[in-house]
């Protein structure tokens, strides 16, 4: 089937969509940002890069860059948005005082694109990782706009979906001027997908740049009261339904040897927070509480002997990573890809992880080098956690991050360079 022909089915049912009955539902969910994904976006200043964010980590990923642009020229406007309320929360939190304006992104339907594109009309449109609408590229391409996508990557699960239609994903990808991705193994996957080599450059990861603006920032210190006695601190990050049970047990296994320890579970989704605290329930030995109630009411509760926190709040993972002695990167037991394995190690903590590490490919050269370590067992993690409290273990782990971190940085600089190549006029 021809491209003109599944464009035409993509307007034919993005037009379905939002005119029989699906703008209702949307504006339910989204009624104080609708104006905005609707295309309504006020005081813009015309002419400005603007780079598009879906959630945190991609917004972690664009703040590297958006400082790199300002630090070029303080003067250039640019503007972020983001499609979920956290990731609009992170640029706020990131970028605030930075970065021009942040707006929520428009939906991908015909209308309000080209609404969208008439109020900001930018001077060059940045997409960071995999954001790929088809509506709003081809209508920057229309308008000679020039556009890049930036710390490039597929995940395995999108890569099979986009080979199924690879002619279609082959023209939308065309509309780029160039594609930076962070590894090898991303180039592999566009350049499968029929995207030409010189097309494609290999920069590194911008989240690698992005992390290292904010561990300068991050002590960990706020976690002290739950350190107190020479308490020992776990931190099970970003975990996925099916791991909560895996991670108890491996944490009850260590307190046999090392009972002065606690267990902080941090769920993906935190709306998953009381299904952790349930998989706590059956063992009687341990008690649980919701970092929440043990918030609201800190000096009642702050010396209780809670051996496991369920944290149900966002943005509170990296400061953990730094506070802990040793910790678990989640959605590595189930097969969803992986979390990010960079934020422990960027405090010289093991990223300790199960199999299904896809998202991250880089993963495998952290393992060699001994900045990770992949596990497949309570057991396995249990006697990883256990090596975490050896004094000679930790130093070597500590070493190894560092000598990690050593090999990347920069990626958002070599990004801003090879747009800059292109646009002599910036």
């Amino acid at each position: 089937m021809s491209f003109k022909i599944l464009m035409n089915l993509y307007h034919f049912f993005t037009a379905v969509f939002f005119n029989f009955g699906g703008l209702k539902l949307l504006k339910r969910k989204y009624k104080n940002t609708i104006s905005e994904r609707m295309g309504f976006i006020e005081d813009v200043p015309q002419n400005s890069i603007w780079v598009h964010a879906v959630s945190v980590g991609e917004v972690q990923s664009a703040s590297s860059l958006i400082r790199v642009i300002k630090d070029y020229n303080k003067n250039i406007p640019c503007i972020i948005s983001t499609v979920t309320l956290t990731g609009h929360d992170t640029a706020e939190k990131l970028l605030n005082g930075v970065v021009d304006k942040i707006i929520y992104s428009v939906w991908d339907y015909s209308k309000f694109v080209t609404r969208a594109l008439n109020n900001i009309n930018p001077k060059i449109y940045i997409t960071m990782e995999t954001e790929l609408w088809p509506e709003i590229l081809t209508q920057l391409k229309a308008r000679n706009i020039p556009m890049y996508l930036a710390n490039g990557r597929i995940s395995e699960k999108s890569f099979k979906r986009y080979k199924k239609m690879s002619g279609f994903w082959k023209k939308i990808l065309s509309c780029f001027n160039k594609l930076m991705v962070r590894f090898e193994e991303d180039k592999n996957k566009f350049t499968a997908l029929g995207v030409p080599d010189e097309k494609i450059i290999l920069t590194g990861d911008c989240k690698v740049d992005a992390l290292l603006n904010r561990r300068n920032e991050t002590t960990g210190e706020e976690w002290n009261f739950l350190k107190e006695n020479d308490t020992k601190l776990f931190v099970a990050g970003s975990t996925h339904q099916g791991e909560d049970d895996v991670i108890i047990s491996a944490f009850r296994i260590l307190r046999r040897k090392f009972p002065n320890t606690k267990l902080i579970i941090v769920p993906r989704h935190p709306e998953r927070a009381l299904m952790s605290i349930a998989s706590v329930l059956p063992y009687s030995e341990l008690n649980a509480e919701l970092f929440s109630k043990l918030q609201a009411d800190e000096n009642k509760n702050k010396n209780k002997n809670f051996d496991v926190i369920i944290i149900d709040k966002i943005g509170l993972l990296f400061s953990l990573y730094a506070a802990a002695d040793g910790v678990f990167v989640g959605g590595s037991l189930v097969n969803k890809g992986g979390q990010n394995p960079f934020e422990p190690v960027l405090f010289g903590k093991k990223a300790i992880h199960g199999p299904f590490m896809t998202d991250f490919p880089d993963t495998e050269r952290m393992n060699q080098l001994g900045a990770a370590l992949c596990v497949n067992n309570d057991l396995e993690l249990a006697r990883a956690w256990e090596d975490c409290l050896n004094l000679d273990s930790r130093e070597t782990a500590k070493n190894n991050c560092e000598k990690y971190f050593n090999t990347l940085g920069g990626a958002a600089k070599k990004t801003w360079d090879e747009i800059l190549n292109d646009n002599e006029n910036l």
